[in-house]
């Protein structure tokens, strides 16, 4: 498990006074990315239209390049406002394999200062039941510290 705290100061150091989306995007997707070895896959994926997401920036393997709201763990997240927490992505309805070494996912809505949808936060592990309450709860509040300036 990542050191949360260390982590969160990095971020805010790393940030401190940029307000470019995509370089606050591309910073916290690396940074997650090499905190913690359950993580395969780290990234967003930005609201670009009526419900439709678009890949970027990220660390890992390819992505899906496009998702839409009505499909896949990402899509839940956008779509119900609601952090996703899944133990097996195989028994997830809907879920979109966009890579098949993915057993589990953490998808966490990513929200600007006057509370606009503007992403989702993604990590795939390719270990089953990776992701804790925990690692939502301290991710989600990098997130806002760091978007909720935006």
């Amino acid at each position: 498990m990542p050191a949360y705290s260390t982590l969160s100061q990095t971020l805010r150091s790393l940030t401190e006074g940029e307000d470019d989306v995509i370089a606050l995007m591309a910073t916290v997707a690396c940074e997650v990315h090499h905190s913690d070895a359950r993580f395969d896959w780290t990234g967003f994926y930005r609201v670009i239209g009526p419900e439709i997401l678009k890949i970027g920036p990220y660390q890992g393997g390819h992505g899906c390049l496009h998702i839409p709201f009505s499909r896949g763990v990402c899509g839940a997240a956008a779509r119900t406002g609601q952090t996703q927490l899944v133990a097996d992505v195989d028994a997830f309805p809907g879920h979109i394999a966009c890579a098949s070494s993915t057993r589990s996912e953490l998808v966490i809505p990513v929200r600007n200062g006057v509370g606009e949808l503007i992403a989702v936060f993604d990590i795939d592990s390719d270990q089953p039941s990776a992701f804790t309450e925990r690692d939502a709860d301290q991710l989600d509040t990098i997130l806002t510290d760091i978007f909720g300036q935006v």
